[in-house]
């Protein structure tokens, strides 16, 4: 990739443009202003996320289950991430925002208690002898976000949106591309891990045909991961899956998107500076 040498040290480039260091130290400090009001309407479990409890502190839906401890292990995890998101989702906003995506779906930008402990309860049940610790460790989107963009503006936005969090000390932990695919679902998953708190979190890149596929195919994927589902019966919910995304565009450019390579972070009081009169982005 060709870089202007005789471009000002602050300026960043991206496959989106030139992004300034001051425009991304508005966009970010705006969003910081922003995150507590939304944060506290996602930050209390509903009745309906917590009505899987059991009178002996256990927890059991669907088939599945997990006891006092486990349990209690679960919801301690759970407080950790909602503590974390106060600081996780202003740097969404602000890479959503300087990126020009749609950030989809924030209201559901945390998972919900019992939607975390099916996943974990699943995964001791599939392998015997597994801790709920190493269950939770392979956990990425207990706080999770969607960043989209229509097919032309696809690739661009990805690239930049990606390398504004990975420059901001976000280390990129996993990167599923699932574009190449000949079948199956289709879009970009990542994780990430915030280097304050540690917590983990998920950004899916979407179009919003991928999204749309996604909804659409949501009931099929969770009935097929239920425990009593049976292998012909899966194989089925796979096929009209696969029916489904295959009718997906994919964006140019798609099947090429990789994880950014890691930078040092901006120091955080320079991201945090007041904007200079008369440098935009």
């Amino acid at each position: 990739m060709h870089t202007d040498r005789s471009a000002p040290r602050a300026t960043r480039r991206t496959a989106q443009g030139t992004v300034t260091r001051a425009a991304t130290a508005a966009a970010l400090a705006s969003a910081l202003a922003l995150g507590a009001v939304h944060t506290a309407t996602a930050s209390a479990p509903s009745a309906t996320q917590t009505r899987a409890g059991t009178p002996d502190g256990g927890w059991h839906q669907d088939g599945l289950s997990l006891n006092a401890a486990d349990n209690k292990t679960v919801d301690a995890f759970v407080a950790r991430a909602r503590r974390a998101e106060r600081s996780i989702s202003p740097q969404v906003r602000a890479a959503a925002r300087l990126s020009h995506a749609d950030l989809t779906g924030f209201d559901q930008r945390l998972k919900s208690p019992d939607s975390l402990k099916r996943k974990v309860a699943t995964r001791m049940r599939e392998t015997p002898g597994r801790t709920v610790n190493a269950s939770l460790a392979e956990i990425n989107d207990a706080v999770r976000f969607t960043l989209q963009w229509p097919s032309g503006r696809y690739s661009r936005g990805v690239t930049t949106a990606a390398g504004l969090l990975s420059s901001w000390g976000n280390d990129s932990t996993r990167w599923t591309n699932t574009w190449p695919r000949a079948a199956g679902y289709k879009a970009i998953n990542s994780a990430w891990r915030e280097p304050r708190s540690g917590q983990r979190f998920e950004v899916q890149f979407h179009t919003p045909q991928s999204k749309a596929a996604q909804l659409d195919t949501h009931k099929l994927y969770e009935e097929q991961r239920l425990p009593g589902t049976s292998r012909e019966r899966a194989r089925e919910l796979q096929e009209q899956q696969n029916a489904i995304f295959a009718a997906v565009p994919v964006p140019a450019g798609a099947e090429r998107l990789t994880a950014p390579v890691r930078r040092l972070p901006a120091p955080v009081t320079a991201l945090l500076a007041p904007v200079v009169p008369g440098i935009t982005g």
